[in-house]
């Protein structure tokens, strides 16, 4: 597990994303994954020594100057495995005016227990705008699902959660 602030593992980052959140994004697929979810999307993202050491400056440069961006996805493996790096990145996002979804293996519950001990996960859950929560689960997998692979998954709106203090899950605007 990489908590470096200035460099983090990738499996890969796609800039021109319409399937990982709502508008024009720019993906970044974390190395390492402990969940090792059964029908994985990214199973060779799961290895924390795989994939490609980054500097964040370069990661930030994928999602930089196009001014179609809506927003940035964290995605994996799995984003709080690196968790003061992937705050980082979507600091640098917010400060752009991008959007910041992040995708996790782990239940919003379990990830409010782990940021009790460490205020890197604390600092990307805060960092976060929506997170879908959950393992892949391939008894429940879907093609009809917007933005998640199973039915199981959830697309929690955090600002909202923060706000009214209680899980409020995310609904797609109206265009």
């Amino acid at each position: 597990m990489n908590n470096s602030p200035e460099t983090m593992r990738i499996y890969g980052i796609v800039t021109d994303s319409i399937v990982d959140g709502p508008g024009y994004r720019t993906a970044v697929f974390t190395q390492g994954c402990p969940h090792h979810c059964p029908g994985c999307h990214n199973p060779e993202s799961h290895d924390p020594a795989g994939g490609t050491e980054w500097t964040l400056d370069a990661v930030e440069a994928k999602f930089t100057g196009n001014p179609l961006l809506d927003g940035i996805t964290l995605s994996g493996g799995e984003p709080f495995g690196q968790p003061a790096a992937c705050a980082e990145l979507a600091r640098r996002a917010h400060a752009k005016g991008l959007n910041v979804w992040t995708f996790s293996g782990y239940l919003y519950e379990k990830l409010l227990e782990m940021a009790q001990a460490d205020p890197a996960v604390a600092d990307l859950l805060q960092q976060t705008d929506v997170l879908v929560d959950g393992p892949f689960l391939l008894a429940e997998r879907s093609l009809e699902l917007l933005y998640k692979g199973s039915r199981n998954q959830r697309t929690i709106d955090l600002n909202q959660t923060r706000a009214e203090g209680t899980i409020v899950l995310y609904t797609q605007p109206e265009w």
